[in-house]
Order: structure tokens, then C-alpha cells, then sequence
């Protein structure tokens, strides 16, 4: 913690938690792009996912990425995460392996990390007898198949999950997301980015649908992690309605944070137990876990990554409905959002598909992509349809970017793994069930193979 400037800033106000997200606005040539994705590992010989230590473990890995630059990160003694170049790979409660990318420029270089990186980790997992599998969701292995992480955030939040809600530890242990941060101007910019990614999120969730099968057969869903997220946590998931009410801004999101139970406070390489208990406490030097001792920014900065609403806000906003997919997919989804947000035209376009929907429409909407995908029936019409809307869109929004590549093509062809969906008239998922009930004869097995990278 000494080594963070912001553990030795107390919080006297809200002012200065506002102040924080406040810091995100940034003119629009600084705006960049990150995009982050998770993906199963799994031992090539019985496919069980990988345990953190022996010969195929997670530890292996950290040690086998070195060689590319990789510097390993420390928790207790043990290699938690890894840095290089302001990237990160960090671990997952059930072994989930995540590139955190750096804040890119354009999409182009995006898709150059997210190549390199699966590269990288291809060639040291080969070399081990391991592989990875981009689903989002755990095909084959049940929760009790599934080895925990030594990450002391993990086991709190194990211990935690059950009393909140039924599919917690699923959640933590056998989903896999792909996730796309992006920057806003000032506040009002974020507000309309907020809201427009929030109402058409279930949009991405449909056309990155990849998560039909638990514990070796057909889950009734086409995207089971978004299901999953249904029944989490309430105090920390979800729609978030007030950011479609008037007022909403930094500061109203400060107060949901702060009526958000705590998990955990970050003291000396440990993680202290605060489950339940109140930030607005921490703030008076009131929390029982750390009697008499206030809030740091760097606690606040912490307490912010335990929420998990659809799309979450730190210093730039984080969309988080998309299920983990191929590698030729994995660069479609932040194309997608940068195409809708990043050009002001395309934003308005797109706040005028969802801007009359009402809480009940965009819950309905939710729970339905989760089940059938972009054969959804929504107000009238088939999610397929609005779905291609947001698609036209994002194309107008990338063309009007016009960030080029060495050939002079620019963005708009990251969006080809999506508008294949609205061709084929098909989701992932759907491709998968399709082998299920055909050529891999009930069997998931073979998806080890076909869908690792």
C-alpha cells in the first residue's frame, strides 16, 4: 500500500469521491480503448480446469509468460497477476485468465494486443499440455470440480456470495466475460454514454450469446451467464434505474457506491473482512473491521471495483455483457461500442432506439436476450432487427472515426464477427447446440477442441 499515493489520502467528503470520477473526463482526441477478456484453462490430457500449482497450474503459466516480458505481481508470496507495457493479466476466483489491455488508440491496435497476447499464452500453455477456451460460461465442470485462487479477496467473497443470492459462486467460478472500457468528455457526455450503453447492453449480451450448456448438457439459455447475474448480489447488480432519472451524474452514482456494502478493506497485503459492513461508516472512522481508522482514496478506488452492475463507472466506463467467445469475436465486441459512443452522431442515433423504454422494457429486455438471444420478441419486433440497427450504427460511428490502419482500411471491418450473427440469423450459443444435438452426438467434449484458442 505504501507504494500507492492514493493510501495516504484520507477522505474527509463526498466531494472528494465525486472529484475522482471526475478526473475521468478527458477531451476526445485522449480517448482510448480497453478491452479486457477471460478464458478457461483447461489440461489438454482430461480437460479439468487447471489448478494453481504443479506442472499444468496457473503458477507455471505465470512463471512461462515471463520469457515474453511478463512481470509477476505478488500476493503472500505467490504470483497473483502479471504487468508489461500498462497491460495486465490477472486471475480469476476459478482460474479464468484475463488480459487487462492498455488504453489503445484505435481498435487496430486493440486487436493487435488482444493477437499478440493469445499468441503468447498459446505457445507456454502448448508447451505444458494445456489449453484455453473462450465460452462464457463452464461447459463440462461443476462448481465443486473447480479449484479456488490464493487471491484473499476470493475466499471472502466465496463465503460471502451464498447469503446474497443462489448463483454467486457460479458467477465467481465458471463465467467468462469479454469487456470493453471507454472514456467520456465531461459529465454530461458520460451520463449520455452511460445511458445508452446501459438500455442496448442486452444488444451485445444477444449477439455475443455463448454460454448454453452446464455441467455437460443444454442449459435452457443462450447466454447462462447473463442469467447468473440475475440472482448475484441486489445490493450490487443489474439495470441501476436512477441513471435514467433526472439528476443523475458522478455524484448520484457516488451515493448508490456508498450504499453498496462493503467486502473488503486492502491493509498491509492482506484483506481485511468488512463484509456487509458500511462505507459511509469507513468515512467517520467507524467501520468495525478497522476501528477508528478512515477511508483512503485508494479504499474508495477498491470499494468501486466490487460493484457489478451491467455497466459500471470508474474514471471511464466499463461495459460488461458480453459472454466470452472465439478469438475472431474477441475484438467485435469493443468495435461494437466504440463505433456507438465514440462519434456524437452515432450516440444520439442510438439514445433514440432506447430513450422511451421504460425500467420494466429494459429488465424485460434483459432476461429475454439471456434465454433466446436475438430471436427475442421486444416492443413489436425481434431483438435480430434492433440489434442490426445498432450494428448500422456503430459502422456509421466507426467510418466517421476514420481511424486507418497501414492499408487504409479503417475500423469498420472488427465489426464483421457481428454482422455474421445477424446474416446467419444465429448466435454462438446457438452454433454450439447446433454441434450438440448433431455431429458431436450429446457430447461437449469436443468443444475443447473446436473452440480453444
Amino acid at each position: 500500500m505504501a507504494d500507492n499515493p492514493k493510501s495516504s489520502i484520507i477522505v474527509e467528503n463526498k466531494a472528494q469521491m465525486v472529484e475522482y470520477l471526475e478526473k475521468g473526463n478527458k477531451p476526445a482526441p485522449d480517448w482510448r480503448i480497453g478491452t479486457e477478456h477471460e478464458k478457461f484453462g483447461f489440461r489438454l490430457d482430461d480437460l479439468r480446469p487447471l489448478e494453481y500449482d504443479g506442472p499444468k497450474g496457473i503458477a507455471r503459466l505465470f512463471e512461462g509468460m515471463q520469457k515474453f516480458g511478463w512481470q509477476p505481481i505478488l500476493e503472500d508470496g505467490k504470483p497473483i497477476a502479471m504487468a508489461m507495457d500498462g497491460q495486465s493479466i490477472t486471475l480469476e476466483p476459478g482460474g479464468q485468465f484475463e488480459l487487462s489491455g492498455a488504453p489503445l488508440e484505435n481498435l487496430n491496435q486493440t486487436c493487435d494486443e488482444v493477437n499478440t497476447h493469445l499468441r503468447q499464452i498459446k505457445e507456454v500453455a502448448g508447451e505444458m499440455g494445456v489449453g484455453f477456451l473462450g465460452l462464457g460460461f463452464q461447459p463440462k465442470w461443476g462448481i465443486d470440480d473447480i479449484p479456488i485462487m490464493p487471491k484473499g479477496r476470493y475466499k471472502l467473497m466465496r463465503d460471502y456470495m451464498p447469503t446474497r443470492g443462489k448463483l454467486g459462486r457460479d458467477m465467481m467460478f465458471r463465467t467468462s466475460t469479454v469487456q470493453v472500457n471507454l472514456d467520456f468528455a465531461s459529465e454530461a457526455d458520460m451520463v449520455q454514454k452511460y445511458r445508452v450503453a446501459l438500455a442496448l447492453q442486452p444488444v451485445g449480451t444477444a449477439l455475443f450469446a455463448n454460454s448454453p450448456f452446464t455441467e455437460g448438457k443444454p442449459n435452457g439459455y443462450l447466454s447462462y451467464r447473463s442469467h447468473i447475474w440475475t440472482d448475484v448480489d441486489p445490493d450490487r447488480t443489474g439495470q441501476v434505474p436512477f441513471v435514467f432519472e433526472d439528476g443523475f451524474g458522478f455524484e448520484r452514482y457516488v451515493d448508490y457506491a456508498l450504499d453498496v456494502p462493503m467486502y473488503f478493506v486492502y491493509r498491509d497485503g492482506k484483506y481485511i473482512n468488512a463484509l456487509g459492513q458500511s462505507f459511509r461508516d469507513f468515512l467517520k472512522g467507524d467501520l468495525p473491521a478497522l476501528p477508528g481508522e478512515k477511508a483512503t482514496m485508494l479504499d474508495w478506488e477498491n470499494h468501486l471495483t466490487t460493484l457489478f452492475p451491467e455497466v459500471r463507472l470508474k474514471q471511464f466506463i466499463e461495459l460488461r455483457g458480453a459472454d466470452g467467445g472465439q478469438w475472431r469475436r474477441l475484438c467485435a465486441m469493443p468495435a461494437l461500442w466504440t463505433g456507438v459512443l465514440y462519434d456524437d452522431a452515432a450516440c444520439a442515433a442510438a439514445w433514440d432506439l432506447c430513450k422511451d423504454w421504460t425500467t420494466e422494457d429494459r429488465a424485460n429486455l434483459m432476461h429475454g436476450v439471456a434465454r433466446e438471444g436475438i430471436q427475442f420478441d421486444f416492443k413489436g419486433r425481434k431483438v435480430k432487427d434492433l440489434a442490426a440497427d445498432v450494428i448500422e450504427i456503430a459502422n456509421d460511428g466507426l467510418k466517421a472515426r476514420n481511424r486507418t490502419d497501414s492499408f487504409g482500411d479503417d475500423e469498420r471491418h472488427f465489426l464483421s464477427a457481428v454482422k455474421l450473427v445477424i446474416e446467419d440469423g444465429r448466435t454462438p450459443a446457438e452454433e454450439l447446440l447446433e454441434a450438440y444435438h448433431g455431429r458431436w452426438n450429446g457430447s461437449v467434449d469436443p468443444v475443447f477442441e473446436e473452440y480453444a484458442y
